[in-house]
């Protein structure tokens, strides 16, 4: 039987941004007369921006400014990209899963731009079989859109398995019919990402490495 196919998320789980991300939607609502504690909004990163608005600043935020929030969280984040990295050991856990024979596919609702950005940085166009944007997409996070897209770009394997960071990764992949390996690297709980329907969690990238015996990844 061939190894499982990886759907890899990429912010908070590749690439370090999820705090980034919080502070420019902070100051992309606050424009607008809104103050929220960037705690709040936090809790929200790794849902899509078609849903962030509402989700943290309710329904009349974002039937009034949705549209101007979210044009300026991006301009926001753009002035900030450069300061983003892999989170460590991410390229080498792409090459990893490659060498064991997973075919591999990134999975991200951002635009074309950022994901560009982000496929620089990690090095890794050759070892994986596609990546998705924010084109690819209807609906983000935790919406299943996202997920299916990754799959389609795999041929919809027989067996798949996704990484995410957040609740809203593990919702997203439950709705696709995929399980979830869950990573603290985004900032949410072990409980939290086990409670949404991870079947395990662990700290970083490295950890589900040593790891990855003890996984649906091993069979």
């Amino acid at each position: 039987m061939p190894a499982p196919a990886v759907v890899l998320d990429v912010d908070g789980t590749l690439v370090d941004t999820n705090y980034q991300h919080a502070l420019c939607w902070y100051e992309a609502i606050r424009q607008h007369g809104v103050h929220l504690p960037v705690w709040r909004i936090h809790r929200a990163i790794g849902m899509g921006g078609d849903q962030l608005v509402s989700a943290v600043a309710g329904e009349e935020v974002e039937r009034e400014h949705g549209d101007e929030i979210r044009a300026a969280e991006t301009t926001l984040y753009m002035a900030t990209i450069a300061t983003v990295s892999p989170l460590p050991g991410a390229a080498e856990f792409v090459r990893f899963l490659r060498e064991r024979g997973h075919d591999v596919v990134l999975s991200s609702s951002a635009k074309a731009q950022e994901v560009d950005r982000y496929l620089d940085l990690l090095g890794v166009r050759d070892e994986v079989a596609g990546w998705t944007t924010s084109a690819d997409v209807e609906k983000t996070k935790p919406a299943p859109d996202v997920v299916q897209a990754a799959l389609e770009k795999l041929d919809r394997p027989e067996r798949a398995l996704m990484v995410g960071d957040s609740v809203f990764d593990v919702e997203a992949a439950a709705r696709a019919g995929l399980p979830t390996i869950g990573l603290l690297t985004g900032g949410f709980g072990a409980q939290e990402l086990l409670d949404a329907g991870a079947e395990t969690v662990f700290a970083s990238l490295a950890d589900l490495r040593d790891g990855i015996g003890k996984t649906s990844l091993s069979s």
